[in-house]
C-alpha cells in the first residue's frame, strides 16, 4: 500500500468530511471551515492518500494554522479502516516538516483526556504535556490536555 501525504485541494473535501464523520474524537467542522483554512495563507491542511489501482483514495487528514513562529494542530483524523498503520504519525511528521520550513518553532494541540491512543501518537512525535483545560470539550464534557512540541 503506497501512501502519499500531500496538501489538501477542494476535491478532497467530501472525503475529509466523511472521515471526520467516522471519527467522534475529531472536531466536527463544516465544509466552510476547511475551505476557509485551506484559503488562508497561514493555514495548512494535509491529506493521506492511498494510491489504489483505480484512483487515489484519501484516508486521513490533518489541519494546522500558524501565527508567526507558532502553529496549532487544529484537527486530525484517519479513517477507522486505516488506523494503527502509521498514517497519523505520517500526517503529523509531514506537518512538522512543512511548518519548520516556514519558520515555526512551536506546535500546540488539544486532545481529550480520555483519548489515550492520540496522546501516545503525539508523545511519540515529540509533543509533551503543557496544561489541562477543565471541561474544554462538550458532548461528552471532558477536560482537554494541551500538548506542545518545541523546536518543531
Amino acid at each position: 500500500m503506497a501512501v502519499r501525504i500531500r496538501e489538501f485541494c477542494e476535491g478532497d473535501l467530501a472525503a475529509v468530511l466523511n472521515i471526520q464523520s467516522q471519527a467522534p474524537q475529531a472536531a466536527q467542522w463544516n465544509a466552510a471551515d476547511y475551505l476557509t483554512l485551506a484559503g488562508d495563507p497561514f493555514g495548512l491542511i494535509l491529506v493521506a492518500e492511498i494510491e489504489a489501482a483505480t484512483q487515489p483514495w484519501v484516508v486521513g487528514f490533518s489541519a494546522f494554522h500558524r501565527v508567526l513562529d507558532e502553529a496549532e494542530l487544529r484537527n486530525m483524523a484517519v479513517a477507522p479502516s486505516h488506523q494503527r498503520q502509521g498514517l497519523g504519525r505520517s500526517l503529523v511528521g509531514e506537518g512538522k516538516r512543512h511548518l519548520r520550513e516556514l519558520g515555526v518553532a512551536k506546535i500546540y494541540l488539544e486532545v481529550r483526556a480520555s483519548n489515550l491512543p492520540a496522546q501516545r501518537l503525539y508523545q511519540s512525535a515529540g509533543f509533551s504535556f503543557c496544561a489541562r483545560r477543565p471541561d474544554y470539550y462538550q458532548d461528552p464534557r471532558e477536560d482537554g490536555l494541551v500538548l506542545a512540541l518545541i523546536s518543531a
